[in-house]
């Protein structure tokens, strides 16, 4: 399993709007091959930051199987003009600890 994290800075005032938005896109990642869950994280100290944790099945699932679908653009379409900066996408692995 691979985990998508990514912080998203939303423009100041379209918070709501965001997460409205957000609901309706959900449906499009959930559709996804290898897609596993996702969350959405509001910042409780900073207005406008929020938290995107999306698991998937392996990483190729989501950056050539998603990013690489008509869906995606969809996704962009409706997401992406809310982000000031735009985000950096980072995908982390489980590290296994033994005791």
């Amino acid at each position: 399993m691979v985990l998508e994290a990514v912080m998203l800075n939303v423009k100041d005032g379209y918070e709501s709007d965001f997460e409205i938005t957000f609901l309706k896109a959900s449906i499009i990642i959930s559709s996804m091959n290898g897609y596993l869950s996702h969350e959405l994280h509001r910042c409780i100290e900073v207005k406008g930051k929020y938290l995107l944790l999306v698991n998937w099945k392996t990483l190729e699932d989501h950056t050539i199987g998603f990013r690489a679908s008509t869906e995606y653009q969809e996704w962009k379409r409706l997401l992406h003009h809310f982000y000031n900066p735009f985000p950096i996408v980072e995908h982390f692995e489980k590290v296994e600890l033994k005791h």
